[in-house]
This record gives C-alpha cells, structure tokens and sequence, in this order.
C-alpha cells in the first residue's frame, strides 16, 4: 500500500520568513522516509478544518510545487485537487508538464470539477456544476492529445494552433488523479481518463467506500476497462496522538476495503514527529 501526505496548512511557527525553511524540510523528511508523494491543496485560501483565523498563509499550490520539485530528487508531487474553472485548459496543461519535465517526471495532474466559497470571495469563475463537468472532460481530453503529440481540437480550447504549445512529458504522459466520489459523473469520468482516483475516508467502517469502489468497477467494465488498473487513493487524517503502531493498523483496514493509497493529512501544519510516524505506518504496510 503506498502512503502519501497533503500539506494543508503553510503556518509554521515563525511567520513567512520561517516558511521556505519549514517547507524545505517537510518535503526532504518525506522523501526520507520513504512516502510516495507530496500532495499540496489547490486552495487559494486556507482550508484546513482546523486552522484558525490568524492562519492565512496559505500559497499558491503550482508555484509551491515548484519549489517542492527543487527540494527533492525522488518523490512524486502533485495537487489534491486543481478546481477546473480557476485556470484555463492550455495554461493548466503547460504548467503540469512544465512541473513535470522540471521534476524529472514526477509530477501528477490532480483535477476536479471544483468547489463554491473561495471563488465568489476572489472573483474566480465557478460556472454551474453540469458546465464544470463539462470543461472537466474538455481539459482531460485536451491533456491526452498534448501529451500524445496531437494538435488537433476545437478553437479556444488551446490545441487549434499548428505550433506546439506544451513540452513533451518526461513520460509518455503525466499521471492522472481525479478527486471526487460522484457515482455519475466524477467516477465514470475515472474509469474514462484517470489512473487514479479520491475518495473520503468515511468513519462508517467502510461501507461508503466499498459502494463508491463497486460503481467504480462497473463503470470500467462498462468501457472493457480492467478495474485493477485505476488507483485507489483515499483522504484520511492522523489523528492527534496516533501513534505509528495504531495508523499501521487503520491502513490495513483502508486496504482492506479495497484502497491502494493513503494521502495523509494533519491538523495544521506538518511536524517533524508526525512525519516520521507516517513512513514508519508506511513501511509497516508496504507489502499489503
């Protein structure tokens, strides 16, 4: 089972000048010990749950990821999960590859449909849901060309120039996570273009999980897609005072439910000790 963490919250004792520094070490310490991927919110304000009002540095996730890119040398990194109204498809697209080629071939494309709140507050576009939906598919459809050389398309939507306007991935393509658990259209989404999807470690042992992994399956074999070959990402929180003995155990049950991956999150910002008992939990459940 892979583990992963999401830095949530950017407010480390210290203010900003503490931030770079604190950032820095996360990301290594992660690399350390052993975690599969960094994941950064695609937040524009802060959204952790438990932050207070004073806590409000809260960074821009692929200029973020950049630096995390130039920090380390083997982990994954990607964002959990970009909205897809708050930048157009072309640019989110060059961005994503950027990172990758930048990174060796390490980056993801986390997507979603989005979310309400922050963007009436910043003045960002939040069409209905259904128009989401739809530029959601637009954007994967777009991506899976770029990456395969092809400049074919619909004017407007970036790809009807003769000039190429991405960079090749280091990869034949950069990995796809979709978040969002929607039976109809997030999840037939999944099984059409991603190779991993996230779902919402649910405390009702397990039963909202097993249903969303069931339609999952079904809309893969329902394209003759195998269902094994879509990752099974699940957000779930360390638990203040959860030892490394104790998150083991929970992760077992994860994947016993049929989840492939683990993505981390904390209250506030990530400690040092709170890291060390995620890859000593990981290297206790890498063979399941």
């Amino acid at each position: 089972m892979k583990v992963s963490i999401n830095v949530t919250n950017y407010s480390w004792p210290g203010g900003v000048a503490r931030l770079p520094g604190a950032l820095a070490d996360t990301v290594t310490r992660a690399e350390e010990v052993g975690l599969d991927t960094v994941w950064v919110s695609d937040h524009l304000l802060q959204s952790d749950p438990g932050a207070g009002p004073e806590e409000k540095d809260m960074l821009e996730a692929y200029t973020t990821l950049g630096f995390l890119a130039a920090s380390t040398s083997r982990i994954s990194i990607g964002t959990m999960v970009t909205a897809v109204s708050y930048r157009a498809p072309a640019l989110l697209i060059k961005a994503v590859t950027t990172l990758d080629v930048l990174s060796g071939g390490r980056a993801w494309l986390g997507i979603g449909a989005g979310y309400p709140g922050e963007a009436q507050v910043l003045g960002l576009p939040l069409p209905p849901t259904s128009e989401r939906f739809d530029a959601l598919e637009r954007v994967l459809q777009l991506a899976g060309r770029a990456w395969a050389g092809h400049d074919e398309g619909q004017p407007g939507d970036g790809s009807s120039t003769s000039e190429p306007w991405a960079p090749q991935p280091v990869r034949d393509r950069v990995p796809v996570l979709i978040g969002g658990a929607g039976e109809k259209r997030t999840l037939s989404l999944v099984a059409r273009y991603a190779d991993a999807c996230n779902l919402f470690d649910i405390p009702d042992e397990g039963r909202t999980l097993r249903h969303k992994i069931d339609v999952l399956d079904r809309h893969c074999r329902d394209i003759g897609r195998d269902p094994a070959s879509v990752e099974r990402t699940v957000s779930t929180r360390l638990a203040p005072g959860e030892d490394a003995a104790a998150f083991a155990d929970r992760l077992a049950t994860l994947h016993g439910y049929g989840l492939d991956h683990a993505v981390v999150i904390t209250p506030g910002p990530w400690r040092p000790e709170s890291l060390d008992d995620v890859g000593q939990a990981s290297r206790r459940v890498q063979d399941l």
